[in-house]
């Protein structure tokens, strides 16, 4: 009958074998998209249920938040011109390449990274698109679209790039708009995407893409635009030496400083990468709430040094984690990530300081505190049910003891089931809605077409 609410099913994820939330070793109920109950061990639902999963065989985690990603870059992983190169002359190589980029195979790279993230057990994927050949105008408008379809939570930075080399900048001009261009195209996408009540399935952040790229006038008007909208800020920072070398050079003035002077020290702001800050700018960064992404793989692959992960959360600084882009990681896995986070924060601080708590806890809760959101990132009474189910059951878990360690320890890379806003999205490691085969078949065969060098 119209106008009748519909009935949300109960649904309890009963007894699974291991579980990342406190008091909730019988389960969890979820109804409509949200966790209604947390079930202790031996325990029942405190009302009936109208269905049972037996989640025996299953780990279960919050679902993973994806906080810094470039999709576009999946069509251009281990890429002969970029190989053994750091940031700076691996990017010069690649914007060679990436603006053969159209909507066909734009669209393909995006269902596909959505797609590798949901089998990560990635609930929330961020992106960060900031190339807008002529003819890909309509970016965010693909990848609102691309994420609807599948069903996965999603955070789109608009991007931007403004300075060519002709102005001082890196790129060339053919992959840069003019500031008003971006801001009122920034305005639109806002206007058409940008959901901010509990529970949003998509959001928009305005990201110029790093101070070496953009004007000054870009990022101090992206932090207005940011404010009137209830948007997140997002931007490249401290991520190599050269950087810091740059900022020097042309504003006479490190990173940070620069950050500060255009408006973005804030706690609507999160940064990628974050490695090459002083002690006493962690601090600002700590004081003004600043989030950073720590980018593992990414870091690795590049050689850009190593993010001081423990100094920032203990300055203030919500820490999440990222896969960055697909051409720096040659991966959209996080799960992965998070044994990246593991091992190179371990290298760094000590094997008693650094545990897999902690690096789980950078991939959703910490994450989920970068992008503004407490609905997500936690198993919890309240929380959206998004949620990432993972078997033991390879060889390579054999003889592990302690399931939460395994996952991470033992390199848990692909969930078993994936649940997002109360709705199954992977079952049996398979997504649904995505033809993988097919999916792969056709980005490749576009990926070696646009951008191959045979």
């Amino acid at each position: 009958m119209t106008g009748t609410p519909s009935v949300s099913t109960r649904l309890w994820l009963r007894a699974p074998l291991a579980i990342l939330a406190e008091d909730a070793g019988g389960g969890i109920v979820v109804e409509g998209s949200r966790i209604v109950e947390l079930v202790a061990s031996g325990g029942q639902p405190s009302s009936p249920v109208d269905e049972t999963f037996d989640a025996a065989r299953h780990v279960v985690l919050p679902g993973l938040v994806n906080t810094h990603h470039h999709f576009f870059q999946t069509l251009t992983r281990a890429h002969p011109l970029a190989i053994n190169k750091p940031l700076f002359p691996w990017l010069k190589a690649l914007y060679t390449v990436w603006d053969k980029l159209t909507p066909e195979a734009f669209r393909l790279a995006t269902r596909l990274a959505y797609t590798e993230l949901l089998l990560s057990g990635c609930t929330t994927a961020g992106d960060h698109h900031y190339l807008f050949p002529k003819g890909l105008e309509q970016a965010v408008d693909i990848q609102a679209e691309e994420a609807r379809a599948l069903g996965i939570r999603a955070v789109i930075t608009r991007g931007s790039m403004s300075l060519s080399e002709r102005d001082g900048g890196l790129p060339p001009e053919c992959l840069t708009q003019d500031d008003d261009t971006i801001l009122e195209d920034s305005e639109r996408v806002l206007r058409l995407f940008h959901d901010t009540a509990p529970g949003a399935m998509v959001q928009i952040g305005l990201a110029p893409c790093s101070p070496f790229n953009v004007t000054k006038r870009l990022m101090r008007e992206s932090a207005a635009l940011a404010e009137r909208h209830d948007c997140r800020l997002h931007t490249h920072l401290g991520e190599t030496l050269d950087e810091d070398r740059y900022c020097l050079e042309l504003f006479g003035q490190r990173p940070v400083e620069y950050l500060e002077e255009v408006g973005w020290m804030t706690g609507r702001t999160w940064l990628a990468h974050g490695i090459h800050f002083t002690t006493d700018e962690i601090a600002r960064l700590g004081r003004a709430g600043v989030g950073v992404c720590h980018c593992p793989t990414s870091n690795m692959t590049l050689a850009s040094g190593q993010c001081r992960t423990c100094e920032l959360e203990a300055a203030g600084s919500p820490v999440g984690l990222g896969v960055d882009g697909s051409a720096s990681n040659d991966s959209s896995n996080l799960m992965e990530g998070v044994r990246h986070a593991l091992m190179i924060n371990r290298l760094t601080y000590g094997a008693e300081a650094v545990s897999h708590r902690d690096a789980l806890r950078w991939a959703t809760e910490g994450s989920a505190r970068c992008l503004g959101r407490s609905d997500i990132g936690r198993i919890a009474a309240g929380c959206e049910a998004d949620l990432a189910l993972f078997t033991l059951d390879e060889l390579r878990f054999s003889g592990a003891h302690d399931p939460l360690a395994a996952l991470v320890l033992c390199g848990a890379h692909r969930a078993d089931r994936v649940m997002v806003a109360g709705r199954w999205r992977v079952l049996d490691g398979r997504p649904l809605g995505s033809e993988t085969g097919r999916l792969r078949e056709e980005h490749s065969r576009l990926a070696r077409h646009l951008f191959g060098t045979v």
